[in-house]
């Protein structure tokens, strides 16, 4: 029998115990550097979110909240892609916990559900502008852009002018939220302020309530822009999780103007 070779039972040297770490911790610094970017964008660090509102100052990201009330805390919530088959039941969320919201309405959904944007503003919540149709709004010509924003507001006006009530404040929120510098002064001619947000779950990709409660719950923080969607039957149930636990957490939960108007009077008391 022949007797088993010596170089099978030997340990690995440690040259080769080296080389094996090295390329695992190679192959570790691929993956972090792949990975890296994705949850960046997943996650943005506070730090980054200053950033872009000292960059681009005319645009929304985030509300500064240090001068309200010590203990105070203020968020505010808003809604794309409004309104669709589940907005109502977006809404009866909402009302069931004392929370109200900003829906940015898309033009080409209002046809037939004109009645829907009357329960929105008559309940209590806010309309933005996003335009015509659920598209990039950077890849539209000017002129294209101005007419679609012209509409919505005429859809918006509208609906307020049926309720008669005063118009609201114009926000607008670009499609798939990238905007361009000739976009910015563009907005800002027509009377908008162009809002984004600080939270976003990305949730028209991720279709699970649970995981974008839990990540609206692990990035809020007082002054918080919280971006959502309407036209999805996951965000109704994601709500129902998130607004008690704000609640619990001493959160006031708003539209856009209300969480600017709570700080205008602070800094005014």
């Amino acid at each position: 029998m022949p007797r088993p070779s010596l170089r099978i039972l030997r340990l690995p040297t440690s040259r080769a115990r080296r080389k094996r770490l090295f390329t695992m911790f190679l192959a570790l610094l691929v993956l972090l550097t792949f990975l890296t970017p994705f949850y960046i964008i997943y996650k943005p660090p506070s730090l980054l979110i200053q950033y872009f509102a000292h960059r681009w100052p005319d645009v929304l990201w985030h509300v500064p909240t240090s001068q309200l009330t010590p203990g105070t805390k203020i968020v505010a919530l808003t809604i794309d892609d409004a309104p669709s088959e589940f907005t109502a039941e977006i809404v009866d969320v909402l009302v069931e916990f004392g929370a109200r919201a900003t829906f940015f309405v898309i033009g080409g959904q209002v046809h037939g559900r004109e009645d829907v944007l009357r329960d929105v503003v008559g309940r209590g919540m806010e309309l933005g502008n996003h335009a015509m149709h659920d598209q990039p709004s950077r890849s539209l010509p000017p002129s294209v852009l101005s007419e679609e924003i012209r509409q919505v507001e005429g859809m918006i006006n509208g609906t307020y002018d049926s309720l008669s009530m005063p118009h609201p404040t114009r926000y607008f929120r670009p499609g798939s939220g990238f905007f361009s510098e000739r976009m910015r002064g563009q907005v800002l001619r027509l009377g908008y302020r162009m809002v984004l947000g600080s939270v976003y779950p990305h949730d028209p990709q991720i279709g699970y309530a649970g995981v974008n409660a839990r990540h609206v719950l692990s990035m809020v923080r007082s002054g918080s822009i919280i971006i959502c969607h309407d036209r999805r039957p996951w965000t109704a149930p994601m709500l129902r999780v998130v607004l008690p636990e704000l609640k619990r957490r001493g959160y006031s939960i708003t539209t856009l103007s209300g969480l600017l108007d709570a700080v205008a009077q602070s800094r005014e008391s």
